[in-house]
């Protein structure tokens, strides 16, 4: 039982900060193919800077460390309880050492459990077969990709696209539709499991499955290997790119698999994954726990550490950068203008959906006027002395603040607000008429961003867990790109009415 415990924890820690190498050669290929000195490339340099932090650090890649997804192939015979008790050792202890981040939550009552246990948390799903061995895979999905996530019922109609029937043609249109809608929310550029047919919830099922796969696997089923084909040489031409800045490179990997389904019903399920795609596999012997064999590490690992560092590398785009520290006035933030990359030093304040909510009706328990709001639930360790770090802490999406940011901003003085994806219209108008402005950080750079912050200075709202505190953190070289600005400007609406415009290219019948 310990040694099984053992081996678990190591392939929770080794997912929630090691890329697969499948995935690094994806990145690589992505980031060799973008226009140096844009914004996308900026991203993509930062992306690698990254990884390869993580690596240095032994810490998490991205600071939503998901809902723990396991599947587990046992031999005849296993006991699948003890496998599940161990998992659900590994996990306590695996958080407990700030390799996840606590994020059970209780649906009701709001409470966060600490140690990433609850009702039905971690998700484990067994199987029997007749190999010799235990075969344990982990995916961490993050709330921003989870929510990006989308099932269509043929036949539908989709925007830019027309009507999609129950066929292959009707699936291509679904796909491509899938890729639209994520936008740069769900920190694109990303991976998508499709699965076609089933009911909802097996559908849905069968498109995380997918996810699974190998990203350099050739589909064994010859329709779905030209549709897999066919979305990969097309989906980039949507010009959405690395965090929705625009570029090209939208996605990164597409899995098709397929089911029966009832004569009633057509469900195309897609589940959208990040960047960060942090999935692992490893192989058990059934009598010891003892690992055996890691999966999706074949091939040389990639060490982006290696490559000419471009993080600070000059985005060209007609830009330029803008040093603020808060108090910021309206008059430095109406001088702002989209595009600009903005650093930030001294005091930034992380708000996300609890905070949020909670400001809408009670005061702040601080002072925020012309402050910065993070949108960010970073990973904390308290050391002995009872101090606060910071393990990892990138931006949230912003897109699910778009009830309250606006009234928050102009309630409490707010000037700046980071985060990722871009937000609505309501927000957009606030940040006009308020005079503020909004900074999108680049998702998942969890490590990248945690170097910035210098010290925890204080903590408010402890009661809505660790991910939804308001933490005080002291920031110096906090960089971040203006993509909406105090002028009615939107980097996020222009290229979703660019790629729309894109996406209309494809209306036509492809497969007959």
């Amino acid at each position: 039982m310990q040694k099984l415990q053992e081996s678990m924890y190591k392939l929770i820690v080794e997912t929630s900060t090691n890329l697969p190498k499948d995935v690094r050669r994806a990145i690589k290929a992505a980031k060799e193919k973008e226009n140096a000195g844009t914004r996308a490339a900026m991203s993509l340099a930062t992306i690698t800077n990254n990884i390869t932090m993580a690596d240095e650090n032994v810490s998490p890649i991205c600071q939503d460390t998901g809902l723990p997804t396991f599947k587990v192939k046992t031999p005849v015979g296993v006991n699948q309880l003890k496998i599940k008790e161990a998992i659900k050792a590994a996990m306590v202890q695996a958080t407990k050492d700030g390799k996840m981040r606590p994020n059970s939550v209780d649906s009701l009552t709001g409470e966060n459990s600490g140690d990433n246990l609850g009702d039905g948390v971690p998700v484990i799903k067994f199987e029997q077969w007749e190999k010799d061995y235990v075969d344990v895979r982990l995916i961490l999905k993050g709330g921003g990709c989870e929510n990006k996530n989308i099932q269509y019922s043929l036949p539908c109609e989709l925007e830019g696209l027309g009507r999609a029937g129950r066929d292959l043609d009707g699936i291509r249109k679904c796909i491509m539709h899938s890729v639209y809608q994520a936008q740069g929310q769900g920190c694109s550029a990303g991976f998508i499991g499709v699965g076609i047919g089933g009911d909802r919830s097996s559908g849905y099922d069968l498109a995380k499955e997918q996810l699974f796969r190998s990203v350099d696997d050739v589909n064994p089923n010859e329709d779905l290997r030209k549709l897999e084909e066919y979305v990969m040489a097309n989906a980039n031409e949507l010009g959405i790119g690395t965090m929705g800045f625009g570029g090209e490179t939208t996605l990164l990997g597409c899995k098709v698999g397929v089911m029966h389904r009832i004569p009633a019903s057509f469900f195309v399920s897609v589940a959208y994954n990040c960047w960060a795609f942090r999935r692992l596999g490893v192989k058990l012997d059934p009598e010891t726990g003892d690992i055996q064999d890691w999966m999706y590490q074949e091939g040389e690992k990639i060490d982006f550490s290696k490559e000419v560092a471009a993080t600070s590398e000059e985005v060209k785009e007609e830009t330029r950068e803008v040093v603020l520290e808060a108090p910021i006035t309206e008059e430095q933030i109406r001088e702002l203008k989209v595009g600009d990359v903005v650093v930030i030093n001294g005091m930034i304040y992380t708000g996300r959906d609890a905070i949020h909510k909670h400001l809408s009706t009670n005061d702040a328990p601080i002072d925020l006027n012309g402050q910065v709001i993070y949108h960010c639930g970073p990973v904390m360790l308290k050391d002995e002395e009872g101090k606060w770090h910071v393990k990892a802490a990138g931006p949230t999406t912003s897109i699910r603040e778009e009830p309250y940011q606006g009234d928050i901003m102009k309630k409490f003085g707010l000037r700046a607000v980071i985060g990722k994806g871009g937000m609505g219209a309501n927000t957009l108008a606030a940040l006009e008429e308020h005079g503020g402005v909004y900074l999108n950080a680049i998702g998942g750079a969890a490590q990248y961003y945690a170097d910035c912050i210098q010290s925890v200075e204080g903590v408010d709202l402890m009661e809505f867990g660790i991910p939804e505190a308001m933490w005080h953190l002291k920031v110096k070289g906090f960089k971040a790109v203006v993509t909406m600005d105090s002028h009615g400007n939107s980097l996020h609406r222009d290229v979703e009415k660019t790629s729309l415009e894109k996406l209309a290219q494809f209306k036509e019948p492809v497969f007959k």
